[in-house]
């Protein structure tokens, strides 16, 4: 008995490691931000795969733009049973803020569109417009929503440093629930859920007697939640702030900045 108790008290601490933290909590409103943002917001790994992608030839009846509730007509590869597809237009290429490598296409929304007959031509019918749909525009399935449950951080992850590199809505300032889009993706060792703590540089300022430049001290500003991945890009949202956040901020894995 007594062997027994004590090979359960040395295996416990091992026992302990291998169960895996929980998920994040995320409350309602969380969960809405990020849905919302997914709904209007895409990465593209490649310029190929905005190259490859179906597209509008033009609206019913040979008119060159379409708007809400109009037909329009496609060619490329559509499945007819996806019955919604996300309409996007090429938007900004992302680089490296140090290397100047290509990370991505942000892909700008446009509407989305429900399937409605198959053929050389595709016809579908548009169901909600951000702006009027032109020939060229691009086809996409939708993107699978984010599931609470699997946001879940890794055991041990290692240290991963980048910087925040766009805000997608357009503002400069950045608050809690806003998302960020960040230059590390999942070849840097970034998972839906990692939690990474937002850094701002210290100023440079002159000493007024000797006349020195001095960089004042770096100071944490947030915490962002990793919740959509790509290869080398990644969304992140606001989970807190201590002051306002801007593009150039620098991030790093949470529990590495203590």
């Amino acid at each position: 008995m007594r062997k027994s108790l004590l090979v359960l008290l040395l295996w416990a601490p091992f026992a302990m490691a291998l169960v895996p933290p929980p998920a994040q909590r995320l409350d309602l409103p969380t969960q809405q931000a990020i849905q919302r943002f997914l709904l209007h917001n895409r990465i593209l790994d490649t310029p190929q795969d905005l190259d490859r992608a179906p597209y509008i030839i033009a609206a019913d009846g040979g008119r060159v733009l379409g708007a809400n509730g109009d037909r329009v007509h496609a060619r490329g590869d559509l499945d007819p049973s996806q019955p919604h597809y996300g309409i996007f237009r090429r938007g900004r290429a992302y680089t490296d803020p140090k290397t100047n490598e290509l990370l991505g296409i942000n892909v700008d929304d446009i509407g989305t569109a429900r399937f409605v007959t198959a053929g050389d031509l595709t016809t579908l019918a548009l169901q909600r417009v951000t702006q009027e749909v032109r020939p060229g525009d691009r086809l996409f399935r939708a993107q699978s929503p984010v599931d609470p449950a699997t946001l879940q951080a890794p055991l041990s992850p290692s240290l991963i440093e980048g910087h925040i590199i766009d805000i997608p809505k357009g503002v400069t300032q950045i608050g809690v629930l806003d998302a960020v889009t960040l230059n590390k993706g999942r070849r840097d060792g970034l998972v839906e859920g990692q939690l990474l703590t937002v850094i701002k540089t210290g100023a440079i300022v002159r000493d007024a007697l000797k006349g020195d430049p001095l960089k004042l001290p770096d100071v944490r500003a947030g915490t962002l939640l990793v919740f959509r991945t790509y290869e080398k890009l990644s969304y992140g949202l606001v989970l807190s702030a201590s002051r306002p956040l801007a593009v150039m901020d620098r991030f790093k894995t949470a529990h590495q900045t203590q």
